[in-house]
């Protein structure tokens, strides 16, 4: 990405000019999918250029600016999981930690980890410790910081608390609460803040999404996710979701499991949790938040389903949430949930 998104202007304004002067570490924090790493990667680009602009912005045409686009720049370094999950498409890994460490045979056998593990962060020793390209500034960027191990955060720690010199660390996070304390507390930590939902919209008008309020709240006001959710393929994958989880006389949770487990685990479990928000809803107050275009069948369904229930399965799904993104087998996890849920809408039918 070579520019900002149009939410990200104020915010730029604010840090840019003291992004690298008042601190050796950053954590860039907030709501999944508002373009946190695009964020970084520009401030990155803009601390590397040889001629930044009048607004501190990369020039985009210095050595070190087409260096960092073809993703060589010998000053920066990107870490991230070796299975970066991305939907929203804010990761791009280019030149990071996880390139050749696995043979395409091992690669083969074993599913890439979903963890920066403490020996992505031991190989960061040559990178910080030497002397940077022309003695210049040099630049790690971690994405998702949380989803470094205990061990991985405990040897970042020690780089953190002694920080080697003209080195900045840029830590991204979607869950900065998963961090260790310890490792928050030596980062400047900025919230990068959700963006108005006027001007997202307009911007997802720019972009083509067919349905931007829609996709907007099914994706908690990301306007990255909404991106992804209104490609044609997601949407129906979705809408075919919601069709058949409306139905509970006659869905079939084992086939349903098999068509969705490839996919990224976490937006299933919000689709089913955003699903009973509005059954609760609507049983409670009335008043549908995600789902209008179903209020008939949301009506029927509450007429006859157990509150106590529901409401407890609505809750179990928080801790199903946290489960998702490390699952042994995504498939019996998603058969599990969505039987679960039959056992709720239609006890009778789970019973025989």
């Amino acid at each position: 990405m070579n520019e900002l998104y149009p939410w990200q202007h104020a915010i730029w304004q604010q840090i840019r000019s003291t992004a690298a002067s008042n601190t050796h570490a950053l954590l860039l924090k907030g709501r999944k999918g508002i373009g946190k790493l695009a964020f970084a990667r520009y401030l990155a680009k803009s601390l590397l250029c040889q001629r930044v602009t009048a607004e501190q912005a990369a020039c985009g045409l210095c050595t070190s600016c087409r260096w960092f686009e073809q993703e060589i720049h010998p000053n920066f370094y990107l870490m991230v999981p070796a299975a970066c999950i991305e939907p929203s498409g804010e990761a791009n890994p280019g030149r990071s930690s996880t390139d050749n460490q696995d043979t395409d045979t091992a690669r083969s056998r074993k599913k890439p980890s979903q963890y920066i593990t403490i020996e992505q962060v031991r190989t960061l020793d040559d990178f910080v410790y030497l002397s940077g390209h022309q003695d210049s500034i040099k630049v790690v960027l971690i994405h998702p910081a949380e989803a470094m191990n205990i061990a991985a955060a405990n040897a970042l720690l020690k780089k953190l608390e002694e920080p080697p010199p003209n080195v900045l660390f840029i830590l991204v996070a979607h869950r900065s609460q998963e961090l260790l304390p310890t490792v928050r507390s030596r980062c400047r930590q900025i919230t990068l803040p959700v963006p108005d939902v006027a001007a997202v919209r307009n911007w997802l008008t720019q972009q083509g999404v067919k349905h931007p309020d829609l996709c907007l709240a099914l994706a908690s006001a990301s306007p990255l996710q909404a991106v992804v959710f209104s490609r044609d393929d997601y949407f129906a994958l979705y809408t075919d979701f919601i069709r058949q989880v409306s139905l509970p006389d006659s869905f079939d949770p084992i086939s349903l499991a098999g068509k969705l487990h490839k996919l990224d685990l976490p937006d299933i479990v919000s689709w089913l949790q955003k699903w009973c928000y509005d059954l609760m809803s609507y049983r409670m107050t009335g008043k549908i938040r995600y789902h209008l275009q179903q209020e008939k069948i949301i009506k029927k369904l509450v007429a006859t389903v157990d509150p106590v229930q529901l409401a407890r399965f609505w809750r179990n799904l928080i801790t199903t949430q946290q489960l998702s993104r490390h699952p042994l087998n995504a498939r019996l996890f998603l058969e599990e949930m969505l039987l679960s849920y039959l056992k709720v809408m239609a006890p009778e039918r789970y019973a025989s």
